[in-house]
């Protein structure tokens, strides 16, 4: 496992990933910080957590628009999806876990 240090709406996490998914999850960090910042730039939402949770919701509805008249993704669009949510998943846990020890 190889360890990395990134950063989302300017907060460092380590996160550690296979040396094959590292460029999968430095893109994932970076679309999630994109979406963070701007919705944060937006000063209608403050506060990491719902600025985060207002993020997911964003990045679901994009995956949901991408779906076919049938409701299926396509193989291709759905590979890249499930890896992108994946490495979401894993930043998004990263970046919440340091508040599960303040409760």
């Amino acid at each position: 496992m190889e360890l990395l240090t990134v950063k989302i709406l300017g907060r460092e996490y380590r996160l550690s990933c296979a040396p094959e998914e590292k460029d999968a999850l430095l893109a994932a960090v970076a679309y999630v910080d994109d979406k963070m910042l701007a919705i944060r730039d937006l000063g209608k939402i403050t506060g990491n957590d719902r600025i985060a949770v207002f993020a997911a919701l964003n990045i679901a509805n994009e995956l949901l628009a991408a779906r076919g008249p049938d409701g299926a993704l396509s193989d291709l669009a759905f590979g890249e999806f499930k890896r992108r949510i994946q490495s979401m998943n894993a930043a998004i846990d990263a970046a919440l876990s340091p508040q599960e020890k303040l409760f």
